[in-house]
């Protein structure tokens, strides 16, 4: 069977090192309830590991060329749908589930997206363990008063723990991406805050929207007097900056606006 040409267009960059592919299908332990999730399978190279690991795999993938391939790991146990995954229904696709699991090399242009789209959707998930762009990596796992922390950073600090497995290199790919990428796992909270997320998530990018101004110049609509005050409570000079602020602090104002 002849290798599919990638299309950059749907950015494909298939992951040929048998290692990695260990250490991302490897990552979580799963069982015969539970449901994983692969988002761009490509020509099966991580979907041959995770179809012999225990529950039930739901692979989406666009590209239709990939259909050769794929056929061969439908049954009962693994199902392609191929279709464009922001579109789906995540819990009308998956069914009941004990856990879910997203385990994936990523199309790097639309990784947030994705991810949008999975914490947005009716579905609880228990892990990811994600490929992606390393400065992307560095962003999602970043610290406050980085100059990588950002909205998305504290979004994701809602519901996961995040960490970095590895990076990997160029030449782990067919073609070649021009940057190195990095393995990333997230690991769901025990205690995931009672907190409206579509008004945390507006919250977070209001108060990112221009990270070289204040706190209170991004804030301007919101009532600053309530939020100075408590921001002085908790040690914040007025002048404080978006990136300064810590997760559990972000909560706290939150039930000030």
């Amino acid at each position: 069977m002849e290798t599919v040409r990638a299309k950059k267009s749907l950015g494909q960059n298939f992951l040929k090192d048998e290692n990695v592919l260990k250490t991302i299908a490897d990552s979580f332990d799963t069982n015969e309830k539970d449901v994983i999730i692969e988002i761009g399978p490509g020509m099966g190279a991580l979907t041959k590991y995770l179809v012999k690991k225990s529950g039930k795999l739901v692979c989406y993938e666009l590209d239709e060329r990939m259909k050769d391939y794929l056929n061969g790991y439908e049954s009962e146990k693994c199902h392609v749908i191929y279709d464009d995954f922001l579109k789906r229904d995540i819990k009308e696709d998956i069914g009941d589930y004990e856990h879910l699991y997203v385990i994936a090399n990523l199309p790097y242009y639309i990784t947030t997206s994705i991810l949008e789209h999975i914490l947005n959707s009716e579905v609880v998930v228990s892990g990811m363990t994600i490929l992606i762009q390393k400065e992307v990596a560095l962003r999602f796992t970043a610290q406050p008063k980085s100059k990588e922390y950002g909205y998305f950073t504290v979004y994701l600090k809602h519901f996961f723990d995040a960490t970095i497995l590895c990076d990997v290199a160029p030449s782990a790919f067919v073609p070649a991406p021009k940057v190195t990428s990095s393995v990333v796992k997230m690991t769901r909270k025990e205690h995931v805050e009672d907190i409206n997320v579509q008004k945390l998530q507006k919250f977070l990018m209001d108060a990112f929207k221009q990270k070289r101004k204040t706190l209170k110049n991004n804030l301007k609509s919101c009532d600053w007097k309530a939020i100075c005050s408590f921001l002085e409570k908790m040690g914040y000079s007025e002048n404080v900056r978006a990136e300064e602020i810590s997760y559990e602090d972000y909560v706290k104002l939150l039930e000030k606006v």
